[in-house]
């Protein structure tokens, strides 16, 4: 080999090492996607045959026991999309842009605590364990995968890479509930809403907000179910100290929980 070939297969193997490098360093610190007690051990399954390969299934227990257990954003970044398909198999599913090419998708979800468009942390809890799907039935688990420039790649998690047709275990954390807050509108049929003082009618009205108002919704909690301009929930929006409305009558682009539990 002459040396000028020398020098261009050294510059072309560099110049190859410097991309590996790059998107490695893009990479996000993915965190285990579920939390709760740190005691709970989840199965994470990155089992052949899976669709797409290399995307992951998360259990708990057995059977429908990991069902309604709270899913955690596994980096900070940006909900893309909390939707439902009619049309794949996923149900209900967020996806999460993280900037540079990374992005997390969390599928058969039982809830969805987050809406498209809402910025999240890591380890905040973004919706419930489930088994939606417009196609099949399967126990209660957590599809995840982690995308990288479109294509789902072997997760790694805490810094552990889960290869393709492996298993491997992962201590849950304590849920980030952070400091975020979410913005809603409130959305009548013309008339004013009353806003209470607790999460209920039988509290006091504390004031009125005209059809079509902002707000900033700190917390929310469950209480008195209401039926409104967006149908019956039982949740109710904490949009100042001692102030509260039906998230009934309030758009925020999901039909489950958009900010931290009250």
């Amino acid at each position: 080999m002459t040396p000028v070939k020398r020098l261009q297969l050294r510059l072309s193997s560099l110049v190859l090492l410097g991309v590996f490098v790059t998107a490695a360093q893009a990479a996000p610190n993915f965190q285990l996607p579920v939390c709760g007690k740190s005691s709970t051990q989840w199965r994470v399954s990155n089992w052949k045959g899976h669709n797409p390969a290399r995307a992951a299934d998360l259990n708990w227990g057995s059977g429908d026991a990991d069902l309604g257990k709270p899913v955690a954003a596994a980096a900070a970044g940006t909900v893309i999309k909390a939707a439902y398909d009619t049309n794949t198999g996923y149900g209900n599913n967020i996806v999460i842009d993280h900037g540079n090419g990374w992005r997390t998708r969390y599928a058969h979800l039982r809830s969805m605590a987050v809406s498209k468009g809402q910025t999240v942390k890591r380890g905040q809890r973004i919706g419930a364990v489930g088994k939606s799907s417009a196609k099949y039935t399967f126990p209660a688990h957590l599809h995840y995968e982690q995308i990288y420039n479109g294509t789902v790649r072997d997760p790694i998690i805490n810094g552990v890479t889960v290869a393709y047709g492996t298993v491997r275990y992962f201590s849950a954390g304590d849920c980030n509930t952070g400091t975020s807050t979410a913005t809603g509108t409130v959305k009548t049929n013309g008339a004013n809403l009353n806003v209470r003082s607790g999460p209920s009618t039988s509290y006091s009205v504390v004031g009125s907000l005209a059809n079509g108002t902002k707000v900033t919704i700190y917390c929310q909690k469950s209480g008195q179910s209401i039926t409104g301009y967006y149908g019956t929930s039982s949740i109710w929006n904490r949009i100042g100290s001692g102030k509260w409305i039906p998230d009934a009558y309030t758009y925020t682009g999901s039909s489950g929980f958009v900010a931290p539990k009250c």
